[in-house]
């Protein structure tokens, strides 16, 4: 394997992280250089490849390469889409298949994450920046799903793919009537010549089509000649899901198979002092106990619930090590201890919000929490490895196959090209399988096993209490308000881990560096609001509790802070929150026409039922902007949610049904948090350790969900985070509504209701 220049690699990620400098020496992902050869894409059996997306059957049966994990989203039915569409094949010939891992299917969109700038701001360092995180992004292979980035990135390059291969197959139909190409039409899956009558399926012709050279320019469609793009299309995934032929990662089964169950030190930083697996290794079915790594000690078997029995037998001492005190009440004391202690990192400045607020005659101040998160997908970590005559395959349902795949090579000691890696289903994702570390299990116990395959799977509570999660954070503001209510300055200083050098520090602990992290302060220096003084600072802590990517990241929290902290200022003004939020949008006219159809469509003004009460918030993520009223009650000692409105201006839709899902998820993912979720650490370790201590929304508790899409042509936006954050302040801004009470810390507790 070629070695790898780390620190040029290092200075190219800081050059372009931080200052986004062109990079010189990436090549530039441009669309046409993405087609790939036809061999990326291997045909098998009778299949025909076009290019390195579109393989068709002389049947006429299209076969989409779809390079990102499917893990609920619809993602492989969207993609396939954009191929269908330009390709103008029939939907009931479209399949798909997870595409191998190669350059041409490397997300490039996905650092836009990452740029500083303003969503707005198209000047020429924001767009240089922009342009040069693509190009970091496509030299860096990031075959990754995450950062509602899957369309954004495909938009272009696979609907070029289809395009492409539809212009070869009607120059290849032209070719056997003997008449002009542009003559000829593809509809459905059919080339036809008008004039002749003459016509020719797409399976006819494949075969001589590859025998073309790709063309140097093709045109793309108009949206007004869209037959797919914007249309509810069946996905491709539910009836497999349906039937129970899906295979997810925890379903492979590759023959010879055995079982393995692993237990980690529970103490944060801790390690294995002692074990005995003596009176383990004599159970029935098991086959080795041993010591993996530092911290954790694994069991094989012939199922898993002998390799999880076994480890009960197992007699293990902890070192616990320096953190066998840690505790949540440490943790949020050195938080706010650090919020007000260091000047941290400056996002956004405008104007002088210190100098106003010294001078103002009205103040509003404010201290928000939120408290770590854990991941909780229904599918718990699992991974099946084989390391077999200098080969490693790998199972593993991940979001970062590219990286998994390195770190697969890495473990065993072999050249990456010596690793074959599935990606089966996710049973769900939401950010967890961003990480590898059941990878790296999975593949150093296989070398254990004789060449046999093994399958590594967390229990719940390996799962729950070994997470990378969703930092605790603090956020303090102060604003200043003029005569008529409106703010003159605005002060938000957010203290929290740093997602970004957590996981950096993971994934490429050589790059790993204490910077400016934008996933930190997103959703908190991006405000849209109109507000001439505005300063917002991040303060970058450093605990040992593991934090990571968890479903729409930074903005899963300041938008809370954020949301809730103007509600207060409309308070103040004695204005409505709606009618006070609309008035701050003069410079924003998609985020107003967003927040109005929420409020129409709510009947925001209109009376409810005595005991309720309406709450509203807005927040941009991902490219998309998202607003929610959320409808409250409370009953029993419990805060009872009736309905969410939710509009949404997400650019082009591709599958108007996929974004209403993912709306419906995406709210009870966040409400669930918003009302019941909460990690707390006690000696060290996680308090939780299943669903019963780490509560969700029930059905019963479900409330009704509207979603609004607004009609765009726009550019796609994200659609698999942008519907969580703003759920949470809409709820804690109705109960103020309801209550007169301002809930400032997560989970919303009724025993916590502050004056």
């Amino acid at each position: 394997m070629k070695p790898v220049d780390l620190r040029r690699r290092r200075f190219l990620i800081a050059g372009s992280l931080a200052s986004g400098e062109l990079l010189v020496g990436c090549a530039a992902p441009s669309s046409v250089s993405r087609l790939g050869d036809r061999e990326v894409f291997h045909p098998t059996g009778d299949q025909v490849a076009l290019n390195g997306w579109v393989k068709i059957t002389p049947e006429g049966k299209v076969i989409v390469a779809t390079p990102r994990s499917e893990m609920g989203q619809g993602v492989h039915t969207a993609l396939a889409m954009l191929v269908a569409e330009e390709l103008d094949a029939p939907w009931s010939d479209v399949s798909v298949e997870q595409a191998p891992i190669a350059r041409i299917y490397a997300n490039a969109a996905l650092l836009l994450n990452v740029s500083p700038f303003l969503p707005d701001d198209d000047g020429f360092m924001a767009r240089t920046a922009r342009s040069s995180l693509q190009r970091l992004g496509y030299a860096l292979s990031l075959q990754v799903t995450g950062g509602s980035s899957s369309i954004r990135d495909a938009w272009e390059p696979m609907r070029l793919a289809g395009a492409s291969a539809r212009a070869m197959l009607v120059q290849a139909a032209a070719q056997r009537f003997g008449v002009p190409a542009a003559q000829c039409s593809a509809v459905e899956g059919v080339v036809a010549h008008p004039a002749s009558g003459r016509t020719a399926r797409f399976g006819e012709l494949v075969r001589a089509a590859a025998e073309l050279d790709p063309p140097r320019d093709v045109a793309l469609k108009s949206p007004k000649d869209f037959r797919l793009i914007g249309k509810p299309v069946p996905r491709t995934d539910i009836a497999d899901k349906v039937n129970g032929r899906a295979v997810f990662g925890i379903d492979v089964r590759p023959a010879g198979l055995c079982h393995a169950a692993i237990r980690h030190c529970p103490v944060f930083g801790g390690t294995v002092k002692s074990f005995d697996g003596s009176a383990a290794r004599h159970m029935r079915g098991v086959k080795n106990v041993f010591q993996l790594g530092a911290s954790a000690v694994v069991a094989v078997a012939d199922n898993t619930w002998r390799a999880c029995s076994a480890l009960d037998r197992v007699d293990i001492v902890w070192d616990e090590g320096p953190n066998a005190r840690l505790s949540s009440a440490d943790i949020s004391a050195q938080l706010r201890r650090e919020l007000d202690a260091h000047g941290g990192s400056g996002f956004r400045s405008e104007g002088d919000a210190k100098r106003v607020l010294a001078s103002a005659a009205r103040k509003v101040e404010a201290l928000y929490e939120v408290p770590f998160l854990a991941h909780a997908a229904m599918e718990p970590i699992n991974c099946v490895a084989q390391v077999s005559d200098g080969r490693v395959t790998v199972w593993n349902s991940t979001q970062v196959p590219s990286f998994a795949r390195m770190r697969a090579a890495k473990v065993a000691g072999v050249d990456v090209d010596k690793v074959t890696l599935h990606v089966p289903y996710l049973g769900g994702g939401f950010g967890r399988r961003l990480e590898f570390d059941m990878v790296e299990e999975a593949v150093a116990i296989a070398m254990k096993t004789g060449g046999a395959p093994v399958k590594l799977t967390w229990s719940r509570e390996e799962d729950m209490q070994h997470d990378m999660y969703r930092p605790a954070a603090v956020a303090r503001f102060a604003a200043a308000l003029d005569d008529a209510g409106r703010p003159l300055a605005w002060l938000n200083r957010v203290c929290a881990p740093s997602v970004g050098l957590g996981t950096m520090e993971r994934l490429m602990p050589s790059l790993a560096m204490d910077m400016p992290d934008k996933n930190h302060i997103e959703g908190a220096f991006d405000l849209p609001y109109d507000i001439a003084n505005l300063s917002v600072r991040q303060i970058r802590s450093k605990t040992p509790v593991p934090v990571g990517s968890w479903r729409s990241v930074g903005h899963s929290y300041n938008a809370f802070f954020t949301e809730c902290f103007i509600d207060e200022l409309a308070h103040a003004a004695r204005q409505d929150p709606y009618a006070y939020r609309r008035s701050l949008l003069g410079r924003h006219p998609r985020h107003r026409a967003v927040l109005e159809l929420a409020a129409a469509q709510a009947g925001w003004g209109r009376a409810l039922p005595a005991g309720r009460a309406r709450g509203i918030a807005l927040h941009e993520s991902f490219g998309s902007i998202c607003a929610q009223v959320a409808e409250v009650s409370v009953a029993g000692g419990e805060v009872r949610v009736h309905r969410v409105v939710c509009a949404l201006d997400c650019g082009t839709v591709v599958n108007p049904d996929t974004v209403e899902a993912q709306m419906q998820g995406a709210i009870v993912y966040g409400l669930s948090a918003a009302l019941h979720g909460e990690i707390t650490i006690k000696g060290g370790r996680v308090e939780q350790g299943n669903f019963p201590s780490y509560d969700t929304v029930k059905l019963a508790g479900m409330p009704r969900i509207d979603t609004h899409i607004v009609p765009s042509n726009a550019p796609p936006g994200g659609v698999g985070e942008p519907g969580t954050p703003p759920i949470a302040p809409a709820v804690a801004n109705a109960l103020f509504a309801l209550t007169g009470k301002r809930l400032r810390k997560l989970p919303l507790r009724l025993d916590e209701l502050a004056g």
